[in-house]
């Protein structure tokens, strides 16, 4: 059987991501060269999913070359990811899912069932008939606050609710340090799953207003299982470097439970995308092939 190698590698082959610091990054061949005090790193780029680069890092036009011809997303991020500056973009080429994804959005009785799907899959089960999208946020709020209870009694780690301030990071206590670092992470992986899968970050159906609003929407799907209980016993093992401790955490999380062979399924089933609905890849091979509309003459 014949390969599109415009179809390779896929998301869920992929490695999660891979955050550096104070470093040059220059290309080698077909991989990464990771230039630090420490020493010198080969990272192989094919199947890396997502580059963070923190403070102190210099990248050569070689290696972002490199990073987008291997479909790498790319994001420039603060010390300890506290801080979001810019993202390179993703590598596909096509507009059938954000054309979906922007349809279900602007129709309400199908943007609904989009929303409704979510909080089903949040809640792990069917919603009762009749409910009202306040209730369901209501019944939200509550099993939220209930799984950072659960999750403080577990580990034994106090718990005074959610808060924190971007900008006095340390103002906050370690469990809601380790809990913001657990979501940029998880932020990152499904943002990029989602432009790997030809979406918009953008386009949310919850989240609204935001450049990734649809980033969030994705990752609350997460949040309960991966995490929620990842950075609060990463707290309970003590309070010292728990943000490059939940990172490291959460990245090995991902890979054992393989997190990144979850979302794209998932975000096909929330907007009813058929694999056997699937366009012919075989135009993209054509990159400056024009597509252009043409409206359908005689219909009203």
């Amino acid at each position: 059987m014949k390969q599109d190698l415009h179809l390779l590698p896929k998301l869920r082959d992929s490695l999660s991501y891979l955050y550096v610091e104070h470093a040059i990054l220059e290309r080698k061949d077909s991989a990464l060269l990771v230039r630090q005090e420490t020493g010198i790193t080969l990272v192989p780029v094919a199947n890396l999913c997502v580059l963070l680069l923190g403070p102190g890092t210099n990248i050569t036009h070689a290696a972002i070359c490199l990073l987008a011809e291997d479909g790498c997303s790319v994001i420039w991020v603060g010390q300890d990811v506290q801080l979001f500056y810019a993202q390179g973009t993703g590598e596909t080429h096509r507009a059938r899912h954000i054309l979906r994804q922007a349809q279900m959005l602007c129709d309400p009785q199908k943007r609904m069932q989009v929303v409704l799907r979510m909080y089903e899959i949040r809640f792990g089960h069917k919603l009762e008939a009749g409910l009202s999208l306040e209730q369901i946020r209501g019944i939200e709020g509550v099993r939220m606050r209930t799984a950072y209870q659960d999750a403080s009694k577990k580990y034994g780690v106090p718990w005074q609710g959610r808060n924190y301030d971007s900008k006095d990071w340390y103002k906050s206590d370690p469990a809601n340090r380790a809990l913001s670092a657990a979501n940029a992470v998880l932020n990152g992986i499904c943002h990029a799953g989602i432009v790997s899968g030809g979406y918009s970050p953008a386009l949310g159906f919850l989240h609204t207003g935001r450049q990734l609003s649809f980033v969030y929407d994705i990752a609350d799907l997460y949040k309960t299982r991966f995490t929620i209980p990842t950075a609060f016993q990463i707290v309970a093992e003590g309070g010292v470097h728990v943000e490059s401790r939940t990172r490291e955490a959460c990245r090995e999380r991902f890979r054992e439970e393989k997190l990144l062979k979850q979302i794209l399924p998932d975000i096909d089933a929330l907007l009813e995308i058929k694999e056997d609905d699937e366009m012919d890849e075989s135009m993209f091979a054509l990159p400056m092939m024009d597509l252009l509309w043409q409206p359908e003459i005689g219909k009203k």
